[in-house]
């Protein structure tokens, strides 16, 4: 059966952090490290009981046969048809309803596997409290490194197969779009028209999470009673999930007929998006799409009015590659001078709040490859029609 992940890459990765041993607690990693094994059962709340879901992959540096998954008492269901498909798996150990009793499992583990004197890459912002107690009750002399940033790196050079799940998330997310801005009338509410694009993703295979719309001059994007009126502007930011990974892209949408101030605006803003896209290739360092942007705002007439950021795009929205320590969620610029590599997938995006046309905003996803790029999604970045 293949390995969903390359071990040899993995063991680069933590050999440059410093760690012998992952304990990964994350349920995005532990999904990509089992090639997008997940237990249904905790899909929207962890919380169960007295405690909470806590899987936890233990994987030993150089040594795949030791690892370990530690599964809920309530996922041999699960992994029976993971295993059952043909689809690697880990030895796994069942038995834990708390995250006390997942650690303490996967240290047992750990303890028959590998020496006391342990460099133990953890992700500390997903390692509740108590089982980090046990961790070092149970492993007093280990050092406890933080292992996002590996664990990250590994996810940000997708497969081909990846590559496809996310072309088709793109995809998927554009379709119920334009589904959902051919459905809506005036005089609904932003929450009602919302509602259109959830059921349009869900008929879809998607896992609707999130979508950020503005009406008319409105600037606000949070769900509400708002009501869509004669000529109003629409933008729609969504994040559809599909098998593991996010549809991330914006596009516009008017009531009527869109004006030539309304066409000029959403045209300089496409001018934007393309000049940052055009220089993307493996080699071309992050920093360049950004050159290349902010060159572009400065010949724009709305340059100085608009926001422009490029982040990764995979499981998580906001991954690595991060380009940017100035962008809407913080974080050090880490690979802003480090070439891209084939198999990236960046999301790219430029807004112009205007005070008296309104929100309006481009995004789109742009996969890089070998001598340049695939653009995801890349319908209906026009003015979409709202019918009366």
């Amino acid at each position: 059966m293949q390995i969903p992940f390359s071990t040899a890459r993995l063991d680069g990765l933590l050999d440059a952090s410093g760690i012998d041993i992952l304990l990964v607690t994350s349920k995005h990693n532990i999904q990509h490290l089992l090639g997008g094994y997940y237990h249904f059962q905790f899909d929207y709340m962890e919380a169960i009981g007295i405690s909470r879901y806590l899987p936890i992959f233990v994987y030993v540096k150089g040594d795949l046969a030791k690892s370990a998954y530690i599964a809920n008492r309530n996922e041999r269901d699960s992994v029976q048809n993971r295993t059952s498909a043909g689809h690697w798996m880990p030895p796994v150990v069942f038995g834990s309803s708390t995250s006390v009793e997942a650690m303490t499992l996967a240290l047992e583990h750990v303890k028959s596997v590998a020496t006391p004197a342990l460099r133990i890459g953890a992700e500390l912002s997903f390692l509740p409290v108590d089982a980090a107690d046990v961790l070092r009750r149970e492993l007093p002399g280990c050092r406890l490194i933080e292992a996002m940033r590996p664990l990250e790196k590994l996810r940000s050079i997708k497969t081909a197969a990846e590559l496809d799940i996310l072309r088709e998330a793109s995809e998927r997310v554009v379709a119920s779009m334009k589904d959902a801005m051919g459905r809506s009338r005036p005089g609904q509410t932003k929450r009602e028209i919302i509602e259109h694009l959830r059921q349009a993703e869900l008929s879809r295979g998607m896992i609707f999470e999130y979508a950020l719309v503005t009406m008319g001059t409105s600037l606000n994007r949070a769900p509400s009673d708002q009501c869509l009126e004669q000529g109003d502007i629409v933008s729609v930011d969504s994040g559809g999930n599909y098998k593991g990974y996010i549809g991330d892209l914006c596009r516009m949408a008017v009531q009527g007929m869109p004006d030539g101030e309304l066409v000029d605006l959403l045209d300089e803003i496409d001018l934007i998006q393309q000049a940052a896209r055009a220089p993307i290739r493996a080699g071309l360092t992050g920093s360049a799409i950004y050159a290349a942007a902010n060159e572009a705002l400065a010949r724009s007439p709305h340059g100085k009015q608009m926001h422009f950021v490029a982040h990764g795009m995979g499981i998580v929205s906001h991954e690595a590659p991060r380009l940017t320590a100035n962008g809407p969620i913080p974080y050090p610029a880490d690979d802003a001078n480090v070439p891209l590599e084939a198999g990236m997938v960046i999301s790219i995006e430029t807004t112009l709040p205007h005070p008296l046309r309104g929100f309006i905003k481009l995004e789109d996803t742009i996969a890089v490859t070998p001598d340049g790029y695939q653009a995801f999604g890349d319908g209906a970045r026009g003015w979409n029609r709202i019918p009366e």
